[in-house]
């Protein structure tokens, strides 16, 4: 592929993405709209999700998932709390793609689970946003207070069924609505609702999916890269969450600190100290000790976070008590009460006795979870007689920090959600489909011929992969490699072809040589070799032994029938060409000429021992003289038994021994042959051969033909 070719694909699929996110668009306009329409009309419904769910049913998880978090970003100008909300969003589009592509929106029996999980979602999920997150109403409180008025369900669990009564409803209208939209969009319209990422030549459908689900040994790569993204992203979550709950808790232990010196600072500034010895001996009944009284309730009340304001003369056997203010539930110490130090005060009471400011102290104890500050009130002469002191409740920190992190987890975990897929997307069509392609194209590569060679060469250009990474330069390395590599078969056949075309030359010289000598027989090795590809051609026509007679079998036995009557080499001139027939010594020894060429051929075996068509040879010059009913030589073996190949060659042999002339008698008419070879089935020869031989008789006389024109 050119970098021109790939410069276009990529402009093309620019304005095509540009597109998608026009869609995108349009389907949060879509769900700010109705959701709009149902806030002005006062209805009890959301409809914000239409826009979502059409979005992913058409065009798949990234773009559903895109609009359902951007629908709730835009909500957030005018309401807040839309953000808390958004992984509802994101989730409902999330799952509408998943349903959509297992069909769920095309049958009514789908149907059902859809709502089940969008209704959930949105009304079980949504319940628990409110639990936790401060400043948040339910939207259907009215109908959750009915439902708490049946005295069946209890407050919390009424204003859950609620709720999911009411997203019931919604969720309902929302897939009529989404039908109504996939029914209205033109079919042809719906391919530009998905985002195209093409690093290479677009795949098929059915092409993409076995490149999507390409079997790995132990785990996918997009598996692995997802997998760490998600550990990273988690980890990364929580360790921001972590701090940042850590830092919001710091910042509002402050602010209570603040509080609590504030209202110390105050209170103090309230006290007469000179009065103090006063204020402990004879309390109210002391000067002024009432109004001072009064004016620290006002400085308690003026907060709700001040738990407890009180006023101790420190001394080595306990506070003294000043001030000590009643609260709804505890009644204070009156004046002059001693209070024993509590254990977590211990660390402090050398700098109290000294009259030193102390650092606030948190403690947890009958009197709860306390911040408490303690400021020194000195006289004129400088010397504290007493400390004024404010208790804060840390008791809602914990909470706070809890609502804190549950806000954030809202949050982030729809833009968690949004990454995800686009990172997801990404590999996919940047990492996952080239690779996979790759592996396919090169996994189905065939070396069989050369025009399936060339169509897996072109399969692989033809992938166009332009990554501009890694993935581009092994998708290059690989096709390099594969041309080269068909190059390189495409020489070794040729030699092979060459040194097969050597073997064969050598086989006919070496098989002419042997035949020079013997005066009879004349062109005898070409005529059986080419009657025994006649009669194997035929066998496979009519389905004898095809277990056998594959095409390595049929070449080796070609190639190698001309060797079947190697052995007269060792046969005596006087013998080989005797004019008469031969005596029975003379039979004998002529008879030697099986085991002769057995042992010849078996000596270049054991210099070449692959060479199949060698094997095929040992058995056409070892048994070709074997009989169907085991009356031949040299074995006397009978039926299958024999070689195959040295059945086919008995008959040939004897066909062309019939029909052609010899010095010592003329030669048969072919009929008489024929009749002859018929005889023979299943005495002398295998039927399945006899049969084959003789159902191919237009061929065998073509041969016969041939041959006879050549010697005329």
């Amino acid at each position: 592929m050119t970098q021109e070719h790939n410069a276009v694909s990529r402009t093309r699929m620019t304005a095509h993405n540009v597109k998608t996110i026009l869609i995108c668009a349009g389907g949060v306009l879509l769900n700010l709209l109705l959701s709009t329409i149902c806030t002005q009309l006062k209805l009890p419904l959301y409809l914000d999700t239409v826009g979502s769910v059409t979005v992913a049913v058409l065009g798949g998880y990234l773009p559903g998932v895109i609009v359902g978090f951007c629908t709730n970003i835009c909500k957030s100008i005018t309401d807040a709390s839309a953000l808390y909300y958004g992984i509802l969003n994101v989730l409902i589009a999330l799952f509408a793609s998943v349903f959509a592509k297992k069909g769920y929106f095309k049958k009514p029996s789908g149907l059902p689970l859809v709502l089940l999980v969008f209704t959930l979602i949105g009304g079980g999920l949504g319940s628990l946003i409110p639990w936790y997150l401060d400043g948040l109403t339910y939207d259907a409180e009215s109908l959750g207070a009915a439902i708490y008025d049946l005295g069946i369900l209890s407050a919390a669990w009424s204003q859950v069924a609620a709720n999911l009564l009411t997203d019931l409803a919604d969720k309902a209208i929302t897939i009529g609505l989404v039908l109504l939209n996939v029914h209205l969009i033109p079919a042809q319209y719906h391919g530009m609702f998905r985002f195209r990422g093409w690093m290479q030549e677009p795949l098929s459908p059915e092409e993409t999916a076995a490149a999507k689900h390409a079997q790995s040994r132990i785990m996918s790569l997009q598996t692995k890269i997802l997998l760490v993204l998600t550990v990273s992203l988690m980890l990364v979550s929580i360790g921001a969450a972590g701090i940042s709950v850590h830092l919001y808790k710091t910042a509002l232990i402050k602010d209570h600190i603040k509080i609590a010196e504030g209202a110390a600072r105050i209170a103090r500034s309230l006290l007469d100290p000179e009065r103090i010895p006063e204020y402990l001996e004879k309390g109210e009944a002391a000067e002024g000790y009432t109004r001072t009284k009064s004016l620290l309730y006002e400085v308690r009340d003026s907060s709700s976070d001040i738990e407890y304001l009180y006023v101790y003369q420190i001394k080595e056997d306990g506070c003294h008590v000043v001030f000590d203010l009643d609260t709804d539930e505890i009644k204070g110490s009156p004046a002059g009460d001693i209070i024993p130090f509590d254990e977590s005060f211990l660390p402090y009471v050398p700098d109290l006795l000294a009259g030193k400011p102390i650092d606030p102290i948190i403690s947890n104890d009958s009197f709860g979870w306390l911040l408490t500050v303690y400021l020194p009130v000195t006289d004129a002469s400088g010397t504290c007689c007493c400390y004024a002191a404010a208790d804060v409740s840390m008791q809602q920190i914990g909470q706070i920090g809890l609502n804190f992190f549950i806000e954030m987890l809202s949050l982030f975990a729809g833009f968690f959600i949004l990454i995800f897929c686009i990172v997801r997307w990404l590999v996919e069509y940047h990492i996952i489909l080239p690779v996979n392609s790759i592996a396919i194209s090169t996994g189905n590569f065939a070396y069989d011929s050369e025009s399936a060679r060339s169509g897996s060469i072109e399969r692989i250009r033809q992938l166009g992969i332009h990554t501009g990474d890694e993935v581009e330069n092994l998708y290059y390395a690989i096709a390099k490699t594969s041309d080269d590599s068909m190059r390189y078969v495409a020489d070794v056949q040729k030699k092979t072809e060459q040194i097969s075309q050597m073997q064969r030359a050598l086989i006919m010289v070496l098989a002419d040589m042997v035949e020079s000598r013997d005066k009879n027989t004349g062109e005898h090795i070409r005529k059986t070799a080419a009657y025994t590809e006649v009669i194997m051609r035929q066998m496979r026509k009519l389905g004898y032994y095809t277990d056998i007679l594959t095409d390595s079998y049929v070449s080796d036995v070609i190639n190698s029938a001309p060797l079947h009557d190697i052995g007269k080499i060792n046969v005596p001139d006087a013998i080989l060409n005797k004019p008469g027939r031969l005596s029975d010594d003379e039979y004998t020894i002529m008879k030697t000429h099986t085991t002769a060429g057995s042992s010849i051929i078996s000596q270049a075996i054991a210099l070449v021992p692959d060479s199949g068509y060698l094997l095929e040879a040992k058995n056409l010059a070892a048994y070709h003289h074997e009989k169907w009913d085991g009356s031949g030589y040299p074995n006397g073996i009978a039926g299958e038994q024999i070689p195959l190949s040295a059945r086919i060659m008995a008959v040939a042999d004897v066909f062309d021994a019939l029909v052609s002339k010899r010095s010592y008698k003329e030669p048969f008419p072919i009929e008489e042959a024929l009749r002859i070879i018929r005889e023979g089935a299943g005495k002398h020869f295998d039927p399945a051969v006899v049969d084959a031989f003789l159902s191919a008789e237009a061929e065998v006389r073509k041969v016969e033909a041939s041959f006879s024109q050549t010697q005329n």
